[in-house]
């Protein structure tokens, strides 16, 4: 039975809190699928978060079953660095403090990767949105690019848009698919083929936010988002028969 209180493995979460160009980016290209209630699976220090929620949402949920990082959530909501609307609830899909109820969006933010079982997790999260409801995921892509970073975060897996296919419930359809940053594909194969570094360095960060994130601004479109070292799938219920 998985419980409340799980301790995140890796370490990258308050370095990558500086690529505020990518979260930028992510606001861009995720926030149309959000609807007015979300639930952030895995929220961790909630460094996304107000990257990504807005005045239209009335109840934005971020779980988060490890209870140091739940706390510093915490902490950000009492300084009123997330919006009033947000809360927290330590725990995951499967055990939560509190009774969940189901919301418009599910949001996963390079979260799905570290869960062992991604088809059981799906199907959970399906059971948890409001009708017309959908499921975001933001992933690393392709298995070939598969790092010592990734398991030194605890990555199970990269994903490609079969994946996504292999892996959606019966309840579920994929409303949409798409790479996202080209540019940065290109230093993830570097790392992979030769750097193969367990952590990017904070230079490293600032350069591939600073300057590869801006190239993917124009890139991506260009290549039919269909190349990029992130994928992003978004899932949506089926109509009832």
């Amino acid at each position: 039975m998985e419980t409340l209180q799980q301790a995140y493995a890796g370490g990258e979460l308050d370095l990558f809190a500086l690529a505020a160009n990518w979260k930028r980016y992510l606001g861009v290209r995720i926030g149309p699928f959000l609807g007015d209630t979300v639930l952030e699976v895995g929220a961790g220090i909630g460094g996304t978060t107000p990257f990504l929620c807005g005045a239209q949402h009335r109840d934005w949920c971020c779980l988060e079953p490890d209870p140091v990082l739940c706390r510093r959530i915490a902490e950000k909501l009492a300084r009123g660095e997330l919006p009033s609307f947000c809360r927290t609830v330590q725990g995951t899909t499967q055990a939560p403090a509190t009774h969940l109820p189901r919301f418009d969006t599910l949001l996963y933010i390079d979260v799905l990767e570290h869960i062992e079982d991604d088809e059981a997790e799906l199907a959970r999260a399906g059971r948890l949105l409001a009708s017309g409801g959908r499921i975001v995921v933001l992933a690393p892509a392709h298995d070939a690019l598969f790092s010592p970073f990734d398991r030194a975060v605890g990555h199970h897996r990269r994903y490609t848009q079969r994946r996504f296919q292999a892996i959606c419930p019966p309840t579920l359809s994929i409303a949409h698919m798409e790479y996202l940053d080209s540019a940065g594909l290109l230093a993830s194969l570097v790392n992979r083929l030769a750097l193969r570094q367990q952590m990017p360095t904070r230079r490293q960060i600032l350069v591939w936010d600073r300057l590869l994130v801006r190239v993917s601004r124009l890139t991506d479109p260009m290549c039919g988002r269909h190349a990029g070292k992130s994928v992003l799938a978004v899932f949506s219920g089926k109509p009832a028969v």
